[in-house]
C-alpha cells in the first residue's frame, strides 16, 4: 500500500505504518552523515541541561527526519546533485539519542542495531529505507537545499531539504517490526 506522509511527522500517523509499506515523504528534512551526527552527540554530551541539549543541536529534532545523505555537488540549473542513501549503521551509536530527544524518523539504507531498534520502539519512531543506487532519481524529489550547519564538512555538512513525494520504504515500524527480518522469513517460507 502506498501512503503519503508530511514531515515534520504526526507520531498518531506514525503508528498506522507497518514494515513493507511503501509511502510518499513529503515537507522539511535534514541531511547528516557519520562526521555531523559525531558533532551533535558531542554538543549534547557536554551540555549540563535538557535545555541546553535542545539549543546545542543545530535544528530543533522533534517530530523531524534526518536522511543519512552526502550529496554530489549540484550540477547547474539543479536544486542538488546525486542524492542517494548513505549505510545507515554508522549512525547507530548517536541514533538512540537523538531518538529520545524527539527525531521521529530516519531515512537511510541498510540494517540498524539492537539498540536503534529498540529505541524506535520506545519512542514511537520509524526507519525508513531509501533505494540505494538511485540517487540521481531521488534528486529529482528534492525542491530545495539549504546548508544550515556545519559548512565545513563540505558534502557532510547539515543540509535542510524540501521533499515533495520522496519514495521510501518502512524497514523498522513503531512496533519493532523489521522487514529486513519478516522479508527473509517470507521468502524462506514461500520456498516449502
Amino acid at each position: 500500500m502506498n501512503k503519503k506522509i508530511q514531515i515534520p511527522f504526526d507520531k498518531e500517523e506514525l503508528k498506522d505504518l507497518r514494515a513493507g509499506d511503501y509511502v510518499y515523504l513529503s515537507g522539511t528534512v535534514y541531511s547528516a552523515r557519520d562526521a555531523a551526527h559525531k558533532r551533535m552527540y558531542e554538543a549534547v554530551l557536554a551540555a549540563d541541561s535538557e535545555e541546553a541539549k535542545r539549543a546545542a543541536l543545530p535544528f530543533d529534532i522533534r517530530n523531524q527526519a534526518i536522511y543519512y545523505l552526502g550529496p554530489t555537488p549540484a550540477p547547474e540549473g539543479h536544486v542538488i546533485g546525486s542524492a542517494g542513501p548513505t549505510t545507515a549503521s554508522r549512525m547507530d551509536k548517536y541514533t538512540p539519542m537523538l531518538l529520545d530527544m524527539g527525531l521521529t524518523g530516519m531515512i537511510g539504507k541498510g540494517k540498524r542495531s539492537p539498540e536503534v531498534r529498540e529505541a524506535v520502539v520506545r519512542n514511537g519512531c520509524v526507519y525508513f529505507a531509501a533505494t540505494g543506487g538511485a540517487g540521481a532519481l531521488l534528486s529529482k524529489c528534492i525542491v530545495s537545499s539549504e546548508v544550515i550547519a556545519y559548512d565545513d564538512l563540505g558534502t557532510e555538512a547539515i543540509r535542510k531539504m524540501e521533499v515533495r513525494d520522496f519514495p521510501a520504504v518502512v524497514v523498522i515500524d513503531s512496533a519493532g517490526n523489521n522487514l529486513y527480518e519478516t522479508a527473509v522469513k517470507d521468502y524462506l517460507a514461500s520456498r516449502k
